[in-house]
């Protein structure tokens, strides 16, 4: 009567509390049940396929224990720590150590150097393939991405940023070739490009190129975030707007290595004139085709993502015809013992000799000639107007 006056709950008692708990409980291991058989129906597949290999390898053992020894167990383990949740796999696993006490109980005691026989070593080794692959079931369940798919996600994420690097088409008379090459030979760059055609009849071509903090499989989630996020400002804001909004959406992810540099263009596709944008990053080069010589186009501003309030100071210029202009990360001219006015000096001689023949698929030839086998990435973006 006092717990009731209380405001408690006449049936607020130790075991109620434990009968709600285990009511919640079975609740939680009902949903998931049938989450489990309403998914993805290769992993049912598979899981049963795995479970009917166990007691068969069992037999196969029990009759011809040299062909088929009780480590051949490892092969139903291991194919499950690859494809089966965590759940499922300790339930494999299970079967796995009940097929062994079977075989040990059927094939008789070991004896030293009796063969055909469950050896300690032989439940140390599935023993220990089956704590291995239960880590990395773990590691996947938590990423959330099943191994089979694995692949095909990475290589779905790389055309993503191949088509986000595209140029747009051109009005006659202008060209542009984009090259990325990322480091050791990986899928994943830290470089990458976004490109619009923005303004009033779409007669103005907006390009960024970035270069991301690190390199390779390490810089490739940030660029791919990146590229997004850019390509999404990109056009929407006006052209000086671009850079610190940039910054400050660098600055809200909060990354460790969190900054980037950038190089803005906007380029007039009517008059030839533009301006380019710096955050941090290498010049602009521009062959002018009158003088033959090669211009640097240096804008100044600070890295992205390095502190708010940061201002960007354009340059500009005019893409006359026949004029080059050329952008790239420091992929391209930074190498150990060489400084970057070197790099560059080499690129441009480079392009120069490039001008005899067809420009055309200039840029990959520049990546092969100038940084083929650099550890770093490599962007290359290569305009000229005819």
């Amino acid at each position: 009567m006092a717990r009731r006056e209380a405001g408690g709950h006449p049936d607020d008692t130790r075991t109620a509390r434990l009968r709600r708990a285990q009511r919640r409980a079975w609740r939680r291991v009902r949903r998931a049940a049938v989450d489990y058989f309403r998914g993805d129906g290769a992993d049912w597949i598979a899981f049963v396929a795995l479970l009917l290999i166990v007691p068969l390898m069992t037999v196969a053992t029990v009759l011809t224990p040299v062909w088929c020894p009780p480590t051949a167990l490892v092969l139903p383990v291991i194919s499950g720590a690859l494809l089966l949740r965590p759940s499922s796999l300790v339930l494999l696993y299970a079967a796995s150590a009940f097929a062994l006490a079977t075989e040990s109980v059927l094939l008789g005691p070991y004896s030293g150097g009796d063969p055909g026989r469950v050896t300690p070593g032989c439940v140390l080794v599935v023993g220990a393939v089956g704590a291995v692959g239960l880590v990395l079931a773990q590691f996947r369940n938590r990423v959330g991405v099943p191994w089979r798919r694995g692949g095909s996600m990475l290589f779905d994420l790389r055309e993503r940023l191949k088509v986000q690097s595209r140029i747009p088409s051109l009005p006659g008379g202008w060209h542009a070739e984009m090259a990325l090459r990322p480091a050791g030979g990986q899928s994943f760059s830290g470089d990458f490009v976004v490109a619009s055609r923005t303004g009033g009849g779409k007669r103005v071509l907006e390009t960024v190129l970035a270069d991301v903090s690190g390199k390779g499989m390490d810089a490739g989630s940030r660029a791919l975030l990146l590229s997004g996020a850019f390509g999404g400002l990109l056009g929407s804001l006006p052209p000086h707007d671009f850079l610190p909004a940039a910054n400050g959406y660098l600055l809200r992810q909060g990354w460790e290595e969190g900054f980037a540099s950038a190089v803005h263009l906007v380029l007039d596709l009517d008059t030839g004139e533009y301006e380019l944008l710096s955050a941090g990053h290498l010049p602009g080069m521009q062959r002018c085709n009158g003088t033959g010589r090669w211009e640097m186009k240096e804008a100044e501003g600070p890295l992205l993502g390095i502190y708010d309030g940061a201002k960007f100071e354009g340059v500009r210029g005019v893409l006359a015809r026949g004029d080059v202009l050329m952008l790239c990360t420091d992929g391209m001219v930074e190498a150990p013992g060489q400084d970057l006015t070197e790099g560059m000096d080499r690129l441009m001689g480079e392009a120069d000799r490039l001008m005899g023949t067809a420009f055309a698929g200039s840029a990959w030839r520049l990546i092969e000639t100038v940084a083929k086998d650099r550890m770093d990435d490599r962007a290359l973006l290569l305009l000229w107007r005819e």
